[in-house]
C-alpha cells in the first residue's frame, strides 16, 4: 500500500496522564509501556499505591482514558471511578508527584527508539516531541538520556507551553502548535472548512508517533499520518471513535522508514536500539 512520503516526524514520548473498535496485531509479544521511554508502568504502579489502601484499582480500560489528558484532567477523570474515596485532585498529585520523581531518572529508552531518533537525525528530517507531560517531568526523565533528547534540541513541547489553549489530546492543538512553532510548517491551526488548501498538503507530510488511542486520534484530526505502538492491553479497549491509524506496530524496533518515503536503515546496520 502507497504511503505519504514524509516530510517531518513528531513522536509522542510516554503517553503521561477509550470508544468499539477491535484492533488486530498478528503474533504481538507483551512489550513495555510508553512510547519513547518506558514509563507507564511507573504511572500505574504509582498509581495503583496510592489506591491500594483503599482497595481500588486502576484497570486498563481506566487507564486509557487518561492517557493524552493534562494533567489534572487525568486526575479527575481517574477519581471520577472512585467517588467514595477520600482523595482530592490536589492531595493524589501530589502523592504522585513525590513517588514518581524517585522513579524518573531510572527509565530508559524502549527497542528501536535510539537507533530510529538517530537515523532521521543524521538524514536531516526534521523531529519533534509533543506530550502532556509537565516541563520538570520532562526534564526529569530524560536528564540521563540526552544522547536521544539532545537531539531534538529545543523542539519539545510539554503541556505547560499549551496550558490553557486546549484539553489535551484527542484535540490536534498540540501538533499543529509544534509543526508551526517549532518546525516551521505552515500548517495553520483549527479544523474544518477554514483549513486553506496549502496548509492541509502541508499537514499531510506530518508523520506522528503515538502509543495513546487519544493520541493517534490526535495526529489524524491534525491532518497528518499516525502509527500507534500500543501498549498490547490496550487492543482491548473499547474504541468507537471516527479514526485509525494508519499502522499498528508492536515495537518502534519494526518500524521500516523506507514504506514511508524516509532514507532507509543502512544494511547490516547493528547500531545500538
Amino acid at each position: 500500500m502507497a504511503r505519504p512520503k514524509v516530510g517531518y516526524v513528531i513522536f509522542d514520548m510516554d503517553g503521561a496522564p477509550g470508544h468499539l473498535l477491535s484492533f488486530s496485531l498478528p503474533d504481538v509479544e507483551l512489550r513495555p509501556a510508553g512510547l519513547l521511554i518506558d514509563t507507564e508502568s511507573v504511572y500505574t504502579k504509582v498509581t495503583n499505591e496510592i489506591l491500594a489502601p483503599y482497595g481500588a484499582e486502576m484497570t486498563w480500560d481506566i487507564k486509557a482514558g487518561l492517557m493524552g489528558k493534562l494533567e489534572r484532567d487525568a486526575a479527575a477523570h481517574l477519581l471520577s471511578f472512585f467517588p467514595d474515596i477520600p482523595l482530592t485532585i490536589d492531595s493524589y498529585l501530589s502523592q504522585r508527584t513525590a513517588r514518581q520523581d524517585t522513579y524518573w531518572p531510572t527509565v530508559q529508552p524502549l527497542p528501536g527508539v535510539r537507533k530510529l531518533v538517530s537515523h532521521l537525525h543524521a538524514h536531516g528530517i526534521p523531529i519533534a516531541v509533543a506530550t502532556a507531560s509537565q516541563k520538570r517531568n520532562v526534564l526529569l526523565k530524560t536528564a540521563h538520556l540526552q544522547d536521544i533528547f539532545g537531539l531534538f534540541g529545543d523542539r519539545i513541547v510539554c503541556a505547560d507551553d499549551v496550558r490553557g489553549k486546549t484539553t489535551g489530546k484527542p484535540d490536534p492543538y498540540i501538533f499543529l502548535y509544534t509543526a508551526r512553532q517549532k518546525l516551521g510548517r505552515r500548517v495553520g491551526e483549527g479544523e474544518g472548512d477554514g483549513v486553506m488548501e496549502e496548509e492541509r498538503e502541508e499537514r499531510a507530510k506530518g508523520l506522528v508517533f503515538e502509543d495513546a488511542i487519544a493520541g493517534f486520534e490526535a495526529g489524524k484530526r491534525a491532518g497528518m499520518s499516525a502509527i500507534w505502538v500500543p501498549d498490547t492491553n490496550l487492543l482491548n479497549v473499547e474504541y468507537s471513535g471516527a479514526h485509525t491509524p494508519d499502522q499498528i506496530l508492536k515495537s518502534i524496533e519494526v518500524f521500516r522508514p523506507e514504506e514511508w518515503g524516509l532514507p532507509p536503515y543502512p544494511e547490516n546496520d547493528a547500531s545500538a536500539n
